[in-house]
């Protein structure tokens, strides 16, 4: 099968992101990369696109002239992903999406609630693929944990408990380091910060693996080090259409803990685990039965979690191919075979309707909130 063009905005040399994305792109060889505007510094991104294999005519400076250059051509990409700052995904992925693009957006897909709806439109309007990369939903086990819940082997769900928590940004003397202080500053990261960074992964794999959305929520917000305008912690109760209970806890405050994200879903009939520093096992116990460890790899697992597993039993294969399982499904679904697991623009959406929800919320002393966004309601 021959391979799809792939062009990438943002993620540059030094990037967190970025490495993720070149990596889980070509790791399957689903797509090649042939375009880039890697860098807000015009002539940086040039040259480091050119060091990745991208001709120079197809180096662009910023993602306006990539708009320019690649709009018109027979051999255009069939994907662009954005992987720029928050407060410019919105411009770029309605852009190209308007142009004619699929697109992978890096989440939050916009700041605004609004903004959110316009995407959700653009992408209905004009055929194409938008999604955003909730890449943790895309880890086989996690893929086992909402076939289970599908398939009722955990009855009707009551309740989900879910936790996206660490300690890097608990420093107050690194305060001032850019990679840091964009998070807090609500003109690069919006109304939130760590909820918006990474409670929404929480809460989206609630919603995923349940298979249900949520509709209220009543949240606590704390800003733990004074100079911070955005939140660094936070507690959000929330309720799922289906009467399922959710309870999620989000700090970069909390020192001690590493990556941090982890799921618990208890229905009745049974429960389950999945944990971020665990990928490779979901720990399961049926009502009245024992604890019992399901590994990535072995027989009578789901087919998502087969198709998306590529080592033996026990050997992991970590954050990157997760990134990767989501450019699987979105070589499938350009392809024509469309995949349910892509979290495309509604996720977007929902999320950032929850996030400004949750903001609502703690500014009125926890007071419980619609999270729906007004299109969805």
């Amino acid at each position: 099968m021959a391979q799809l063009n792939w062009g990438m905005i943002g993620g540059g040399e030094g990037s967190q992101i970025g490495p993720a994305h070149r990596l889980g792109a070509l790791a399957d060889g689903h797509f090649r990369l042939v375009a880039g505007a890697l860098d807000h510094r015009p002539e940086q991104g040039r040259a480091y696109a050119q060091r990745l294999g991208v001709v120079a005519s197809r180096a662009y400076g910023d993602w306006t002239e990539m708009l320019a250059g690649e709009r018109g051509r027979d051999d255009r990409p069939d994907l662009v992903t954005v992987a720029t700052p928050n407060s410019t995904h919105f411009e770029i992925t309605k852009a190209f999406l308007e142009a004619g693009f699929n697109v992978l957006c890096e989440k939050p897909m916009t700041l605004t609630v609004e903004e959110g709806e316009e995407i959700v439109r653009v992408a209905e309007k004009t055929g194409k693929i938008c999604a955003v990369n909730y890449c943790y939903s895309a880890y086989p086990m996690v893929r086992q944990a909402r076939a289970m819940v599908q398939a009722g082997d955990l009855g009707r769900i009551r309740l989900v408990v879910t936790s996206f928590s660490h300690g890097h940004h608990g420093d107050a003397t690194d305060a001032d380091n850019p990679r840091v202080r964009w998070r807090y500053d609500p003109a690069m990261a919006g109304v939130s910060g760590q909820f918006a960074d990474c409670g929404i992964h929480a809460l989206h794999m609630a919603s995923f693996i349940c298979n249900d959305e949520v509709t209220t929520l009543s949240a606590d917000f704390a800003s733990t080090i004074p100079s911070r305008q955005l939140e660094d912690d936070a507690m959000v109760n929330f309720r799922m259409g289906k009467g399922t209970v959710g309870r999620l806890w989000t700090s970069s405050v909390a020192i001690g803990r590493q990556h941090g994200f982890d799921i618990q879903v208890f229905g009745e009939t049974g429960g389950f685990r999945w944990a971020s520093e665990q990928p490779n096992q979901l720990i399961y116990t049926p009502l009245g039965g024992r604890t019992q460890i399901m590994e990535k790899g072995e027989a009578g697992l789901c087919e998502d979690a087969r198709r998306l597993s590529r080592v033996a039993i026990a050997h992991p294969e970590g954050f990157p191919l997760a990134v990767a399982n989501i450019y699987c499904d979105l070589a499938d679904a350009i392809r024509g075979e469309p995949r349910p697991g892509l979290p495309r623009a509604a996720a977007g959406l929902r999320s950032m309707a929850a996030v400004h929800a949750a903001v609502a919320s703690a500014r009125a002393a926890g007071q419980w909130v619609d999270a729906r966004p007004p299109m969805f309601r």
